[in-house]
């Protein structure tokens, strides 16, 4: 049975637009030129930090983040970038008992953010820079799996990545749920793994209370 189900943020619950675009603006790059580069990027399989290397090689996302906070235009995500359907579906889930997380590659900063926006709806937000591990590193997901109250059988974990969130969340022994949306479970969706790896395929968050329902009630 499932029940804890843990959310990656970016395009998961947090529709990352804005702020990449903001990105672009930092760099001096046109949106739409450094969003046709993103799109490549991730199709060719690469890291998306490879993006900002093709605009400016030796590139340094870390310090550039924090020249960004001195500068007054710290990264910021707020209740404007929620996707739509991200309050009723935790509402929904908190109604049927599940036990619900928050994990996924966010800054400390981000982390704070997040714990504003969800403190009263979801029992647990962690971020790699909390834990001292990203995804997909394994450690991550272990680390996920020692703060969550269930088997790491009994864990659903959520995200838009193949790469990121569902082959290491299935390594981990975890069950996963693929949603599409963002840059990457766009791409990635046709692609085998998406295909065969999830235990749910999800159009919205909205479709998870009645699958994990479903999912429970024939005791697999």
């Amino acid at each position: 049975m499932i029940r804890a189900v843990v959310f990656d943020v970016g395009e998961c619950l947090v529709d990352e637009t804005r702020e990449y675009g903001t990105w672009a603006d930092w760099l001096g790059i046109p949106r739409h030129t450094f969003a046709a580069m993103f799109g490549a990027v991730i199709a060719q399989g690469r890291d998306y930090r490879d993006v900002f290397q093709e605009f400016q090689p030796g590139f340094d996302l870390y310090a550039e983040r924090e020249r960004r906070a001195e500068a007054g235009k710290p990264e910021h995500f707020g209740e404007e970038d929620l996707y739509p359907d991200v309050r009723d579906a935790l509402h929904a889930m908190r109604a049927d008992g599940l036990w619900l997380g928050i994990a996924g590659n966010q800054t400390v900063r981000a982390g704070a953010i997040l714990r504003q926006l969800f403190s009263e709806d979801v029992d647990l937000i962690g971020t790699s820079d909390d834990w001292g591990a990203s995804k997909p590193d394994p450690a991550f997901f272990r680390r996920v799996a020692e703060v969550v109250p269930a088997d790491p059988g009994e864990i659903l974990y959520v995200g838009d990545r193949v790469d990121n969130d569902l082959r290491p969340g299935a390594a981990a022994g975890m069950l996963t749920a693929l949603v599409r949306r963002g840059p990457w479970a766009t791409i990635q969706w046709n692609t085998d793994e998406a295909l065969s790896l999830p235990t749910f395929r999800l159009e919205t968050l909205l479709e998870l209370s009645p699958k994990i329902a479903e999912f429970n009630a024939r005791g697999r």
